[in-house]
């Protein structure tokens, strides 16, 4: 087992408890880090996080390091920043600036105070149209920022593939390029200036250097002296390709990069700090060159039968001015068709089985003018003895949802399970065009010398192509994966050397390339940079071991997964085994579920899927993560909990850490929607993960009186439904309200679910059900599965379902145990954590269904959670091959409808829509992909135009939105976008098929939502 990280206090230090934390830090840790700590609490507005989980969840990014900062900060404000800063610079404790943390280099972690300024410091302070600049702080992420931008026409055009989630500052810092660069250039060609805080606290603002202060001139007067010094080692060593991100901008007074720093060759002493890494000052703010918003783009998709044919095609595409060719190779073309959120769209882009893709964009103000160079790109590539290769995408739909699979690039490439991983190391090399297809051959010869192969994709239009051989940090020895890396990177360099490239083309130096600063440049060069460093900041405080004296690439001390990582032993209550697997770095094949030498039967590597690329930090459309996006807290996002898993499995929260208090508050929000499962380009399924963890939790702590009432409700609501008055009394009763908040924390502003008499189980014989032996012979036979909440509580939707099956002439018998009784899926169970309870009734369940299923008939579902339990959780219970069989046949209503009226098989008589129909999907039916299902029967209804609500999770999430500790957050998830759509609406119809889905609608905007079943019955023809 890997040793327990430094611990130093195990609770958040706030002002009021300031004194008695510092003291518990001082006790495990150095006295400069319980100062620290109790200063920043006392002096400033700021979170404090100093307790070993907070950490160890900052001391990653997405590359292969890990480095234990001395604590974490998140600033407030400007002021915050300010004190932080003299705080830290009073104790020598290094900074570490730090935005959205998915960094492929190491550039975020460090031994130092790291300050996150992207949960506060996420302003636009200004915004000139006149002169098309945006002044904005460094936390801003870049789509919220070009999402303010659209109404004006403009955009920031940098437009890197994790615009989700990565924040301005960091961009700066990395002097990022993005898909459009052979356009609108890198970073550094569309910053206008920079106001910083050097490292003794003084404010400069760095800019055009004619209208510079005299402390800023000083500076600029120093960078160029230095650059005349070193004008013949600038002009022999540095790379003449825009693609140059590496060391520190001493050429801005002596422009060396294919396209100059600025217009009108004049000097900007602010692209001296892009690119720095944070090691040279702290942003306040940046000024940003904005660019009109191009109003038509049109692609082409170049389909090459061979990688080496689309390399050597680029050089001549760029020719015809497009604003993009980006690549995509053949591993990852199927990867993204393994991936079911993507399948679709690679799809339509395919001619046959291509080898390599290349994304040829065309973009400007007007469409008519851009179809003959998408015309002239058919017919260069005819020329090149490549007829028919194109498939011409002209409506921005398609073209959009392309481009996301490309920008999900390295998040596929990661998808690979197994401990060998695609590495960060090489794959920021570029090289002029003409060399391309070149240097990719060579490459591909080096990776399959040291037994590995490379996923290649990006932006060929500027000949950086992002490629990572899969190697396994793991294993040690001339073998393992650290000897492999520098044997590739050292063979990577020569070629960069021989075809006159960058080895750093644009994810910047960190710990991954920093040592080969000095190879590129030269030692004069590197000293320079030194020099720079030392001026600035003399105490070498800023972000230290960046770019200047970096350690080597290869330090095993500093990989994530070191030689000798371990995992303790656990038997895992679910089945995990599909992780459990090693794969074949040359051929990314992986081995039979449960070989993978797993010791806690495949949670581990389940948990290791998450690379880090930050994509559960998103706003945009999808559900991943709600919980974030209403508490913007790392801990909140899936990252922050699958590092915090990791941590805790590899014993580096100390022992029983699964079920501990660390787990357990990075946990507390996850609300188990499974947006990670098909929102997460690597899969990680945190809501099947918390599952785990609340079982072996609820064996080392037992359950709360409030878990149990809510887990056996399957269980009493028959009773309860004899007894509605009774039940139902605390719906009533102010009293009992504030009663059930203090002994159950069930919230005393909330209504709890309705009993009643009149159940569909009481209603089942005047609904003329069939019987089983009826359904056997039945023409058109369908399994009804009547969840517990559609069973007992909402009726009327189970009802409504059977008078719209029958109406369309299916011949419907409901399931039930074999004396009757309604049947339970064990979902209330799972979200206990009784799993032994769960797997018993989802056992009943199964015996039920079994015989019917294996006869190919279809089973029917109301509630999402309920009836897709039986496609995911039932499946790793260990029920057996049974569970498959069910699992196969089991269907929403939607989408048993949907491939019926496909069919021809339904085709009910409905009436008119007589208003808009507004459809909220359900987290579950997002998931597993119904919701498109949903929408396509709702327009069965004539003149139905059902809309989408985007929305991420209603909020309520079961029993989440019921309990008193979680109803605040529960309300500001639903106020994200579902409730003020709902309330902007009101004469709208409103379609909800959860259950908990309609009771926040109904508590949140007093309006009634309606179950899909309802809503078609309601328009059947009389």
């Amino acid at each position: 087992m890997n040793a327990p990280l430094p611990k130093v206090v195990t609770q958040a230090i706030t002002r009021d408890n300031a004194a008695s934390a510092s003291l518990a830090l001082a006790q495990r840790a150095t006295p400069e880090a319980a100062d620290l700590a109790l200063r920043l609490a006392r002096d400033t507005q700021g979170e404090v996080l100093f307790d070993t989980a907070s950490r160890g969840r900052y001391a990653t990014d997405a590359s292969i390091y890990q480095i234990m900062p001395v604590g974490v900060f998140v600033p407030r404000s400007a002021e915050d920043v300010v004190g932080a800063m003299a705080i830290a610079r009073d104790l020598k404790v290094p900074l570490l600036p730090r935005g959205g943390g998915s960094s492929q280099c190491g550039q975020t972690t460090g031994a130092a105070l790291v300050i996150d300024t992207s949960k506060h410091l996420r302003s636009v302070l200004d915004l000139d149209l006149e002169a098309m600049t945006v002044e904005v702080e460094p936390g801003i992420v870049l789509d919220h920022l070009n999402a303010y931008l659209k109404p004006h026409g403009l955009w920031y055009p940098v437009d890197v593939s994790t615009s989700a989630q990565a924040t301005l500052g960091g961009m700066a810092g990395n002097n990022s390029c993005g898909s459009r660069s052979i356009a609108y250039g890198n970073m550094v060609h569309n910053v206008a200036g920079v106001e910083a805080w050097l490292a003794d606290g003084r404010l400069m603002n760095f800019g055009p250097v004619a209208g510079l202060g005299a402390a800023e001139r000083e500076i600029a007067q120093f960078v160029h002296g230095l650059a005349d010094a070193h004008r013949d080692e600038i002009e022999s060593r540095w790379p003449r390709v825009m693609r140059r991100v590496g060391g520190y901008n001493l050429d801005i007074f002596h422009p060396r990069s294919e396209r100059p720093y600025t217009e009108d060759g004049s000097v900007n002493l602010a692209h001296l700090l892009v690119g720095a890494e944070g090691t040279l000052a702290f942003t306040r703010s940046l000024r940003l060159k904005l660019s009109p918003l191009p109003r038509a783009k049109l692609l082409g998709v170049v389909n090459f039968a061979s990688f080496h044919a689309a390399m050597d095609s680029a050089q001549h595409i760029v020719k015809l001015g497009p604003s993009a060719v980006e690549l995509v190779d053949r591993t990852m073309i199927d990867l993204a068709r393994d991936n079911p959120a993507f399948r679709p769209t690679i799809a339509a882009a395919l001619l046959g089985k291509p080898a390599a893709i290349l994304l040829v964009e065309f973009s400007g103000d007007d469409r008519s003018a851009l179809l003959p160079r998408l015309r002239a790109l058919v017919e260069l590539m005819g020329d090149l003895g490549l007829p028919g290769s194109v498939v011409e995408m002209l409506d921005e739909a398609p073209q959009r949802a392309l481009w996301e699979v490309r920008k999900a690039g390295l998040n596929i490439m990661m998808s690979l399970k197994g401990d060998g991983k695609p590495v960060s190391f090489i794959e920021d090399c570029a090289v002029p065009l003409v060399h391309l297809a070149e240097y990719t051959d060579a490459l591909t010869e080096v990776f399959a010398r040291h037994g590995s192969r490379g996923t290649w994709y990006a932006h060929a239009s500027v000949g950086t192509l992002h490629v990572r051989p899969i190697l396994d940090m793991r294993q040690a020895g001339p073998a393992g994966g650290a000897a492999k890396m520098r044997a590739i990177a050292e063979e990577a360099a020569a070629l960069v050397r021989k075809f006159k490239g960058a080895y750093s083309g644009e994810h910047g130096d960190g710990l991954c390339r920093g040592e080969w600063i000095a190879w590129q440049f030269g030692p004069q060069l590197d000293q320079a940079f030194r020099a720079i460093k030392q001026r600035l900041d003399p105490e070498n405080l800023m972000n230290p071991g960046k770019i200047i004296d970096p350690p080597k690439m290869d330090d095993a001390s500093l990989f994530r997964y070191a030689p000798g990582y371990r995992t303790i032993p656990l038997q895992a209550v679910f089945d995990w085994s599909a992780w459990n697997v090693q794969n074949n770095p040359l051929t990314e094949a992986t081995s039979a579920p449960g070989t993978g030498g797993d010791n806690t039967g495949g949670l581990a590597k389940a948990v290791e899927m998450c690379n880090n690329n930050g994509s559960c930090r998103k706003f945009d459309a999808g559900t991943m993560c709600p919980s974030y996006r209403v508490t913007r807290d790392e801990v909140h996002a899936t990252r922050g909990r699958a590092n915090t898993l990791r941590l805790a499995l590899s014993g580096q929260l100390g022992p029983d850490a699964l079920t501990g208090d660390a787990v357990n508050d990075a946990l507390e929000l996850c609300v188990g929607c499974k947006g990670c499962k098909r929102d997460c380009p690597t899969g990680v399924d945190m809501a099947k993960m918390k599952l785990e963890v609340l079982a072996q939790r609820r064996r080392r702590h037992g359950l709360s009186v409030r878990q149990r009432l809510i887990a056996h409700l399957p269980d009493y609501a028959a009773l309860a439904s004899r007894l509605p008055g009774l039940f139902n009394l605390r719906n009533r009763s102010p009293l009992l309200r504030r009663l059930g908040e203090r002994w159950l924390g069930l919230s005393a502003r909330r209504s709890l679910p309705q009993f009643r008499r009149d159940t569909f189980w009481r209603s089942a014989a005047a609904l003329t059900l069939a019987s089983r032996d009826e359904l056997l012979v039945a023409a058109k036979p369908v399994l009804l599965f009547v969840d517990t909440f559609n069973g007992q509580l909402e009726s009327e939707n189970a009802v409504a379902a059977v008078r719209l099956l029958q109406a369309a002439g299916y011949t419907v018998h409901a399931a039930h145990g074999d004396r009757g009784q309604a049947l339970c899926c064990g979902r209330t169970f799972l979200a206990a954590g009784m799993a032994d309870e769960a797997k018993s009734r989802a056992g009943q369940l199964l015996a039920a269904l079994l015989p019917l299923a294996r006869r190919g008939i279809p089973i029917v579902g109301l509630e999402p959670s309920c009836l897709l339990t039986l496609r995911d959780e039932m499946l790793v219970m260990g029920l057996g091959d049974g569970a498959q069989a069910v699992a196969a046949q089991a269907l929403m209503l939607e989408e048993f409808l949907a491939r019926e009226a496909k069919a021809g098989r339904f085709r009910p008589a409905l009436r008119p829509a007589n208003r808009q129909i507004l459809v909220h999907g359900h987290c579950h039916q997002k998931a597993f992909g119904t919701v498109s299902a949903l929408l396509e029967v709702l327009r069965l209804i004539p003149g139905a135009n059902p809309r989408l609500i985007e929305s991420s999770c209603c909020g309520m999430a079961g029993s989440f939105g019921y309990e008193a500790a979680h109803h605040e957050v529960s309300m500001q998830m639903a106020e994200l976008s579902l409730l003020p759509v709902v309330r902007a609406e009101p004469d709208a119809l409103i379609v909800a098929d959860g259950t908990s889905c309609r009771h926040q609608i109904a508590d949140g905007a007093s309006r009634q939502a309606l179950h899909l079943a309802r809503v078609l019955a309601d328009h059947l023809v009389d």
